[in-house]
């Protein structure tokens, strides 16, 4: 399979282009936040995002709510890679998803053999996921030097990665667990599908409304609310015609890329990285569950990714595209241990009464994912040549 960027559908390239963007304020948010919670306004900077609106925190607005749009578009995303992208060919789809596999499963055993038996083994799915935004941001800072492939690869790599971590949001962090609401939003979801795939009711209307009643009971049900956005992607109308721009599905992911990638994940950024650097920062990143952070992201991340690689295209279930060498799938997986967003999710979740570790668990992924980052880039500038 030989993909050239002139082949590249319009919705990948307007995707890939919105996430690089958005990678670069991410960084610049970071920094803000990281700087405002060490200086001498950090009180009161930290204290804004505690604030009681309607019922939660603004943080929990944050992280409940506006997260909830975030796995909305990568529930969409999701979709169209399934249907249209490079997970609606099996034998395709096959490399990336072998590659998540050993890029999910690698990092979780490395954090659970150093915290096993210890209150912090439950950071296990910390070191799992991959930030999109970031990775593509550090794939378009080497232009031509990488084959269109291996950004497709790696988009595909990273939604998987990212229904592996909304799996193990569902099923490990959940705590108090209320059947009747949960069946509710269930109902909810099933009603949605009747009205897709029975009625064909295409407005987007009855579906966003719905939409918001299932997060609100999934909000009451115990399991995290932000699993409705995800829910609710597979819910809405998809034509499986390539960038078909009356689909309800595309034209939302659409609507949704800029307001997520400017505005939600940046503000998410702001209200979540505020950490605190005290004197003693260094012995944290000692700590069995830093070490398994940090070991996870940077190094189980890209060996899980071309072990469970190379075992899938040496059974012959998978090949590498034609443009694409196993540097550049290495390289992919050094990207891949940029954790970030999806990392400081479920450090949030983890750790929900602790934090100390909160912080620290954050000031791991960050230390993490600038490592794998820089790494990423260096490797690929080094083993990649401009393609012509």
């Amino acid at each position: 399979m030989n993909i050239n960027n002139n082949y590249l559908s319009k919705t990948f390239v307007n995707f890939f282009e919105s996430e690089k963007s958005s990678g670069m304020l991410l960084i610049m948010c970071t920094v803000l936040s990281l700087l405002l919670a060490n200086s001498y306004v950090s009180e009161t900077y930290l204290s804004i995002w505690q604030t009681n609106v309607g019922g939660l925190t603004i943080e929990h607005w944050i992280n409940d709510a506006l997260m909830a749009v975030f796995f909305l578009l990568i529930g969409l995303e999701l979709e169209r890679e399934l249907y249209n992208g490079e997970l609606s060919d099996f034998k395709n789809a096959l490399l990336p998803i072998f590659a998540a596999f050993g890029g999910i499963g690698l990092p979780a055993l490395i954090h659970f053999f150093l915290n096993s038996g210890k209150p912090t083994q439950v950071g296990i799915g910390i070191p799992m996921a991959t930030d999109i935004a970031f990775a593509l941001g550090v794939l378009a800072l080497l232009g031509n030097r990488v084959p269109a492939s291996l950004k497709v690869f790696l988009t595909a790599l990273a939604v998987m990665d990212d229904l592996g971590a909304i799996i193990i949001i569902a099923v490990f962090y959940t705590e108090k667990l209320s059947i009747i609401y949960l069946l509710g939003s269930i109902a909810v979801f099933a009603l949605l599908v009747t009205m897709n795939r029975m009625f064909r009711v295409m407005s987007l209307i009855p579906y966003v409304a719905g939409g918001i009643l299932m997060w609100i009971l999934m909000l009451k049900s115990g399991v995290h609310a932000t699993i409705a956005g995800v829910l609710l992607a597979f819910a809405i109308p998809f034509s499986a015609k390539q960038d078909d721009q009356k689909s309800p599905s595309h034209l939302l992911e659409n609507f949704l890329h800029k307001p997520v990638a400017f505005i939600i994940m940046p503000v998410f950024a702001l209200a979540n990285t505020g950490i605190i650097v005290g004197s003693n920062w260094a012995q944290g990143l000692t700590t069995t569950n830093s070490l398994g952070i940090i070991s996870g992201l940077v190094l189980g991340k890209p060996l899980g990714i071309i072990l469970m690689s190379f075992v899938a295209v040496a059974l012959g279930l998978s090949r590498l595209p034609s443009d694409l060498k196993w540097q550049h799938v290495f390289g992919a997986g050094l990207l891949g241990g940029i954790g970030f967003t999806m990392s400081i999710f479920i450090a949030n979740l983890a750790f929900d009464n602790n934090p100390e570790i909160i912080n620290t668990s954050k000031l791991s992924i960050l230390l993490a994912s600038l490592t794998a980052g820089i790494i990423g880039y260096l490797w690929l500038r080094l083993f990649s040549k401009p393609i012509k």
